[in-house]
């Protein structure tokens, strides 16, 4: 029996299957053809469709986020130019504000300078004018008391000493522009 079993065994090719082999493989094929299709392309597909929405949702999300960042240069850079036109403007304005207290200040200071120079000379000219009285009244004392010891006399009457007093004085004041004029000038 051997032999037999051998006999037929030598007459079948390993290589090439038997019918029965090829239903049963091709059952199997089926099977799993039908599990994958049903169940795992869709998953697959479905993962598919997830990724591409994301990434395409990705781009779409980058694009309107690179939009959104130049509108927010633009912004930016207008806010900026902006506060660069104020800032100038401020800038001008302290110049001219500061130019106006330079000259404010300077339009006091002359002035209080004017005032001080006015009221030197009216302190001036209230000191020559009570000087002035000073001596007449010194000078008319000394004329009386050299014309006593010239006319060796004394002069008891008031009207005559006031009068040869004003007369002297008289004098003086018609030479006192002349002497007055180079007086004023040393």
């Amino acid at each position: 029996m051997r032999l037999l079993f051998a006999a037929d065994e030598a007459d079948i090719n390993p290589l090439v299957p038997t019918l029965s082999e090829i239903i049963l493989v091709l059952v199997i094929f089926g099977l799993l053809w039908f599990i994958i299709a049903k169940y795992v392309v869709p998953r697959f597909e479905e993962t598919f469709a997830l990724r591409r929405d994301e990434i395409e949702g990705g781009i779409a999300r980058a694009e309107q986020a690179q939009a959104e960042a130049q509108r927010m240069l633009e912004q930016y850079q207008q806010q900026l130019a902006e506060a660069r036109a104020e800032a100038a403007q401020i800038r001008d304005g302290a110049r001219a504000e500061a130019q106006r207290i330079v000259e404010d200040l300077r339009t006091q200071a002359q002035e209080e300078s004017a005032r001080i120079v006015t009221r030197g000379e009216e302190q001036l000219a209230a000191q020559r004018g009570q000087v002035v009285r000073e001596l007449r009244s010194e000078i008319g004392t000394l004329a009386v008391e050299l014309s006593e010891k010239i006319v060796d006399q004394r002069l008891a009457d008031d009207a005559q000493v006031r009068a040869t007093v004003d007369a002297f004085l008289a004098d003086l004041q018609s030479s006192e522009p002349a002497a007055g004029s180079t007086g004023s000038g040393a």
